[in-house]
């Protein structure tokens, strides 16, 4: 019976990789039929998301009847209650990248994004892949040092988003209030899918220690500003 527990444990780790790798994906298609316009691509992302929510109605389920049977404590019942709020993050996002592929199937035949800003939304694009493909490889390993790097690599995608800004509110935007709109939504899309990797790699961080992240940056920051101080000395 213990050994059915456990397995039934690792199985909603392999749930949450599962639902992460098939949302990094989603991103990464869901950017490509924006910006080549291709319909048939994102009709695809957009049916693909249902994988998702399925995946993490099925993780939901479980987690739940292993509560219920079980009363884990301790370091299992956080497993439990962490992954529960992992699935949400991965499905939300699943629901960002969707949104991406609403809006080229919306614009199409034509192209939401014009042509100057193809390679600031491209970079977005590929940028959200790589987060969540390492978020999956936080999961997976459980590498706290891995997850923390994760928040100084979305300040990329911060500054991505500022550009874009910078670009709207130029006096030479030149491509009309409906195109504006819709790249003011991308890179909000973006943002926040960055932002549940981010998320994600942060709850393994309290999964593994019992410390929320920020808490244990913060306990960091002395040690790193003592060794800053003696190398200048």
């Amino acid at each position: 019976m213990r050994d059915a527990y456990h397995e039934e444990l690792d199985s909603i780790g392999d749930g949450l990789v599962e639902m992460a790798r098939l949302v990094g994906s989603a991103i990464g298609r869901a950017t490509t039929a924006m910006l080549d316009s291709d319909l048939k691509l994102a009709e695809n992302v957009i049916e693909a998301d249902q994988k998702v929510d399925e995946l993490q109605h099925d993780l939901e389920a479980r987690a739940i009847a292993l509560l219920a049977r079980q009363q884990p404590v301790a370091t299992d019942l956080r497993i439990v209650v962490t992954s529960l709020r992992m699935s949400a993050d991965l499905e939300r996002s699943g629901d960002l990248a969707q949104h991406v592929a609403k809006l080229a199937r919306l614009r199409y035949p034509d192209r939401a994004v014009p042509s100057d800003l193809h390679a600031t939304i491209l970079e977005m694009g590929q940028l959200a892949q790589r987060l969540m493909a390492k978020a999956a490889e936080v999961i997976i390993t459980k590498d706290v040092d891995l997850a923390l790097q994760l928040e100084q690599d979305d300040d990329e995608m911060d500054l991505l988003h500022r550009t874009l800004f910078q670009h709207l509110m130029d006096d030479r935007w030149k491509h009309g209030i409906e195109t504006a709109v819709d790249v003011t939504l991308l890179g909000r899309y973006y943002e926040r899918f960055a932002d549940h990797a981010v998320s994600v790699a942060k709850r393994v961080v309290y999964l593994v220690t019992g410390e929320h992240a920020d808490e244990l940056q913060a306990d960091s920051q002395p040690e790193i500003q003592a060794a800053t101080g003696a190398e200048s000395a």
